[in-house]
C-alpha cells in the first residue's frame, strides 16, 4: 500500500513560482526502490499530459511547455519528488498529479505505478 502525498499547490499571480513535493510512503520495508518519479498535469476539458518526470538517477525530461521554466528533483532518500515552479503562467493552471514507479515487496506484480491525490494549481493574470 504505497500512498503519495503531494504538497505545495495553490494559488499564484502571473510570473509567481511554486514549489510541489510528492513523498512516497508505504509499510516498513515495503519500498524496494522507486524507478521514474514524474509530474502530470490535467486542465478541464484537456488531456492528461506529463509535465516532467527524473529517473532515479537524475535524467530529466519536460514538456516543451515548461522547459526552462520548471525544474524536477528528487531526493532518493527520502521517497519524494519535486517540481519548481517559475514564472507560471495561467496556461499552467491544471490539477498536478504526482506518479511513481514503485518496486515493492509484497504486492503482484511487484512494480506498479502509483499516484497522488493531486494539487491544484491556479495561476491568475
Amino acid at each position: 500500500q504505497v500512498q503519495l502525498v503531494e504538497s505545495g499547490g495553490g494559488l499564484v499571480q502571473a510570473g509567481g513560482s511554486l514549489r510541489l513535493s510528492c513523498a512516497a510512503s508505504g509499510a516498513s520495508g515495503m519500498i524496494v526502490s522507486i524507478n521514474t518519479m514524474g509530474w502530470y498535469r490535467q486542465a478541464p476539458g484537456k488531456q492528461r499530459e506529463l509535465v516532467a518526470s527524473i529517473s532515479r538517477g537524475g535524467s530529466t525530461n519536460y514538456a516543451d511547455s515548461v522547459k526552462g521554466r520548471f525544474t524536477i528533483s528528487r531526493d532518493n532518500a527520502k521517497n519524494t519528488v519535486y517540481l519548481q515552479m517559475n514564472s507560471l503562467k495561467p496556461e499552467d493552471t491544471a490539477v498536478y498529479h504526482c506518479n511513481a514507479n514503485v518496486h515493492t515487496r509484497w504486492t503482484v506484480p511487484p512494480l506498479n505505478d502509483y499516484w497522488g491525490q493531486g494539487t491544484q494549481v491556479t495561476v491568475s493574470s
